[in-house]
């Protein structure tokens, strides 16, 4: 009797035994299929994120899985959102990913010298973005961006990290608050004596300078030639704030019509000093050219079809480079450098 007692006490801890290796093997082996992802919602359950991860076969054991979370006392600690299971992970990976709320991460790219409105058609464009905003003149926009009324250029191109679910005004609240600091630095370190009343005027000639050239050697230079001629009450004569002004009514191809117009206030050709706001999203560098002029006595530049410009500081200089560079247009002409390949949206990898 003692033999056959000894023999089923030998074997219920046996039975323990390979119970806890099997258990502890489970808890350690990674199975999760590599680029799985998994959604974790509001309202969902421990028992519903498990019985989720089986059916991905990213999880044997759910019950177990929720038992083991349960006793760690983390049943009520999974965080919602979008995971993304780069490789292989073990349980208890997977679980300690769900308790750090290591979501998913997006990134998003606006370019510089884009308009307000072609950058929030960026952001709406992205499908992990949710697309809250009903156009540029949006009152929660234009709360966002008070005492300023006039949202455009008040928003900084850059990379912008983001999770699955974030809307288009979380992105460009971040943006705005990264342009005013930006923009608040810049200010701080301006040459003295430039033609600004304040820092958004310097915005506002940041824009212009942004689309009118994309090459970094020439920003100061444009931004000192458009300086001087604000300093010598000299009409600006820029197409891209003429281009801006006419909205949707441009087609691709400016007239001497809309260089005429009055009515357009952005008309630089017909109204002197800077236009009432910035016409685009200018980056820091155009910014610090704007309120860091080169010196010099250039008053005029004309592109040379190659994407840069040529300079001149008279009138005859300056009409005997149009006769040469855009009068004899050259076959591959074209008024900027070629554009860089835009980064593609990215996940964190």
């Amino acid at each position: 009797m003692k033999t056959f007692l000894l023999t089923l006490v030998l074997a219920a801890l046996l039975l323990v035994g390979l119970g806890s290796f099997a258990v502890w093997q489970w808890w350690q082996e990674p199975i999760t299929p590599p680029n799985t992802i998994l959604l974790v919602d509001s309202g969902d359950s421990l028992s519903d994120v498990a019985v989720e991860l089986e059916q991905l076969g990213a999880l044997r054991w759910p019950d177990l899985w929720t038992v083991a979370a349960r006793l760690q006392g983390l049943d009520a600690s999974i965080k919602v959102g979008e995971y993304w299971l780069d490789r292989a992970r073990t349980p208890g990976e997977v679980l300690a990913m769900l308790v750090a709320g290591d979501v998913r991460q997006y990134d998003v790219t606006v370019p510089e010298g884009l308009s307000l409105a072609e950058a929030l058609d960026v952001l709406q464009q992205n499908p992990a973005i949710e697309a809250l905003l009903d156009g540029t003149r949006d009152a929660r926009l234009l709360a966002l961006i008070a005492p300023y009324t006039h949202p455009e250029g008040l928003f900084f191109p850059d990379t912008y990290r983001f999770v699955r679910g974030q809307t288009d005004l979380e992105i460009l609240t971040v943006a705005h608050r990264r342009m005013l600091t930006v923009l608040e630095d810049a200010w701080g370190q301006h040459d003295p004596g430039l033609p600004y009343d304040d820092a958004y005027q310097a915005l506002i000639m940041a824009s212009i300078v942004e689309k009118e050239t994309g090459m970094a050697a020439e920003r100061d230079r444009i931004a000192g030639v458009f300086v001087r001629r604000l300093q010598n009450n000299m009409r600006l004569q820029t197409d891209p704030t003429v281009i801006y002004g006419l909205g949707q009514d441009y087609t691709g191809n400016l007239r001497r019509k809309h260089l005429d117009d009055e009515s357009n206030p952005y008309n630089t050709y017909r109204h002197r000093g800077l236009p009432p706001t910035p016409i685009a999203l200018p980056g820091e560098a155009a910014i610090r050219a704007a309120l860091n002029p080169a010196d010099g006595s250039e008053l005029y530049f004309v592109a040379r079809g190659d994407g840069s410009h040529q300079f001149s500081s008279t009138l005859e200089e300056h009409n005997a480079a149009v006769r040469r560079y855009q009068l004899r247009r050259r076959e591959d002409y074209r008024s900027a450098p070629p554009p860089a390949r835009q980064p593609q949206d990215t996940i964190d990898e």
